[in-house]
């Protein structure tokens, strides 16, 4: 509004002097009047005027310039007070002016701060912002204060990142009322073992090589990308319920062409296949495949919390409980620090056995008409895996107890396993013969806890895993048996504990951990004479009388084509325990919107432990093994 009346009173001065100047007829000026006399008696040769006129004249004259000057006196006096009204307009204008300058400076150097902590703050989500703010009129001023919108230019090029930053965000695509928020990362990954494994980025613990083995003479190194991970979120919001699921994959697995030798083409995993369904009220339904409840979780009980050791080994640490399989989960919340779930989950038994007669059928090799692999085995079982857990929450930490029911199954055969001349109590004929099966079966399960408290301001996290049952050797990073046979050819469940401690540190660009885990199975030792024989047989899982005497000699190749390590004989060896100790680190060069970067070093020391059998040529029964291990990792992650 000021500057408009401003322009009218400008407008006006500008007008005045124009109008001053012109005259209405009748009000010329004297001289003009008296010229234009003259001009006209010289045009039309009239006579001067008569005296008396000419005194008319004079008086009119007289009065025109009395009015004139009056006139004139008035329009100085209306000029001198516009001047001064304009010159007050001015000095508010010029007051505005400053406090507007004083204000764009204190916004510069708000600006200049802001983007000066780009790196520890997001920036606004525009690179122009409208900031309201009241400017003061200096005193004598006769208007009040103003609110000015102050719109801050766009950021330099310098500084435009975190304003882009978050142009960018959020990182996820929206279709039909969903959202779906992709994740992953891309690995450069390398490992090295003392001795050889044949084995990528994960490691087959219950595998290493006794010390005749051709391969503990080997070491091997292997670099690989395989562990690379894709993801996928998908979330949509109804009246009362989160519905969605989750998706993802690496590259940890092998088809029947795959091979290193030049295209490394190996085949996509699915590690988490889920759907879900979130009440307000607190109810959560999650159904596919994903982590099973054994596996420790950092929140709650949600999926994709579950705290998992940080080792690049993507087989974890010995001692870590866990698996990944199919799994139907109701969890109940209770506010922010008490939870109760319960799943059905996928079964698989794992068995090992020595010196047992071909008297128990447990399951077969995968059809592959029915998709499964047939290189691998598979249990036929008779109910899925039930699964508990209470979870405590404070502010300070996080419980969990939980439980496992399982349930064994196999088909026995008396009359198994006999040769055509030993006689088969069943029938009274000799010869096996599958007369009298049945089947038999066992149950099984454990109990286990998980904790972690983080202490010194949340810099240091420390956990504590342990688990321990019958039949729950296959829940464990080591993977040793669920069960073995005994001579008749039933079940006999061994005796698993699983046991890990952890200690993390965690600071703005390093992560620091170190693991120390250990497994272990019992013996199942049993014997029994043949049909026929005179001698006990050794059978079952650790058994003293199994022959430990060749763990130490060194057997030929048993092939001709260099891919063959000769087989160790007389060592049957049975895994008592596993311990790993671990150390690793993780240093982030980046992590901000655009994801990060890191790189990562693991060495990791593996002693296998074995049940003591008959006595070998050095005196040695139970032979130990040791694996030292080295891995790195370079990863990109997804915002």
């Amino acid at each position: 509004m000021r500057v408009l009346a401003t322009c009218m009173l400008a407008l006006g001065l500008a007008a005045l002097p124009v109008y001053a100047g012109t005259g209405k007829p009748g009000d010329e000026t004297p001289s003009t009047a008296k010229a234009s006399d003259k001009d006209a008696a010289k045009t039309t040769g009239a006579a001067p005027a008569t005296a008396t006129k000419s005194a008319d004249a004079n008086k009119s004259d007289s009065k025109t310039d009395t009015t004139t000057k009056s006139e004139t006196s008035s329009l100085e006096n209306e000029l001198q007070q516009l001047r001064s009204l304009i010159e007050a307009q001015s000095k508010q204008l010029q007051a505005q002016s400053d406090a507007l300058k004083a204000q764009q400076e204190k916004m510069q150097v708000l600006e200049e701060k802001l983007n000066s902590a780009e790196t520890s703050a997001p920036a606004s989500a525009s690179s122009s912002s409208t900031i309201a703010s009241p400017v003061s009129i200096p005193a004598g001023a006769t208007t009040s204060a103003t609110t000015v919108a102050i719109s801050t230019p766009p950021a330099s090029a310098s500084a435009s990142g975190a304003a882009q930053d978050k142009m960018d965000e959020p990182a996820a695509i929206h279709v039909k009322g969903i959202t779906i928020t992709p994740g992953g990362f891309m690995a450069a990954e390398t490992v090295w073992r003392g001795k050889a494994l044949g084995s990528d980025i994960n490691t087959p613990f219950n595998s290493t090589p006794v010390p005749g083995s051709s391969q503990s003479d080997l070491s091997e190194f292997f670099g690989s990308g395989r562990q690379s991970r894709i993801s996928a979120l998908v979330e949509g919001k109804l009246s009362n319920v989160k519905i969605g699921g989750y998706y993802e994959m690496d590259f940890l697995s092998a088809g029947v062409t795959s091979n290193n030798n030049q295209s490394n083409s190996y085949t996509a995993r699915q590690r988490q296949f889920w759907a879900q369904a979130a009440f307000d009220s607190g109810w959560k339904i999650t159904g596919g495949q994903m982590w099973s409840l054994v596996a420790e979780t950092k929140s709650g009980m949600d999926n994709r919390t579950e705290a998992t050791p940080m080792t690049i080994d993507a087989a974890y640490n010995v001692g870590f409980s866990w698996a990944r399989q199919y799994g139907f989960r109701v969890v109940k919340s209770f506010g922010n620090n008490f939870f109760l779930a319960a799943s059905v989950e996928n079964p698989q038994t794992t068995l090992t056995s020595h010196g047992n007669l071909a008297n128990g059928l447990l399951g077969t090799t995968g059809t592959t008409g029915g998709v499964y692999d047939n290189q691998s085995n598979y249990s036929f079982n008779a109910a899925p895996d039930f699964v508990v857990k209470a979870v405590a929450q404070p502010s300070w930490g996080h419980f969990e107890v939980f439980g496992v029911a399982s349930r064994f199954r196999d088909r026995i055969y008396p009359c198994g396993g006999l040769s055509s001349t030993q006689l088969c109590s069943v029938t009274g004929v000799d010869g096996a013969s599958a007369a009298g099966a049945t089947n038999d079966a066992a149950g099984g399960g454990g109990i286990g806890a998980n904790g972690r408290v983080s202490v010194l301001e949340k810099h240091v996290d420390l956990g504590f895993h342990i688990f321990g049952g019958s039949g729950v050797g296959r829940y464990g990073a080591a993977g040793l048996p669920d069960a073995t046979f005994r001579p008749d050819g039933t079940i006999a469940l061994l005796k698993n504990y699983q046991a890990l401690a952890t200690i993390e540190f965690h600071y703005p660009k390093f992560d620091v951990y170190l693991d120390g885990g250990g497994e272990y199975a019992s013996r199942a030792a049993y014997t029994f004479i043949p049909v026929g024989g005179t001698t006990a047989t050794a059978v079952g899982y650790g058994s003293p009388l199994f022959n430990n005497s060749g763990c130490y000699t060194e057997a030929p190749p048993s092939n001709a084509n260099g891919f063959g390590p000769g087989s160790v004989g007389g060592c049957t060896a049975d895994t008592r325990a596993i311990f790993e100790g671990t150390a690793g680190f993780w240093y982030r060069f980046y992590k901000g919107p655009r994801g990060t970067v890191q790189w990562g070093g693991q060495f990791s020391y593996v002693v296998r432990n074995t049940w003591a059998g008959t006595a070998a040529a050095n005196g040695v029964t139970a032979p130990s093994i040791d694996e030292p291990m080295v891995l790195t990792s370079f990863r990109y992650y997804l915002p």
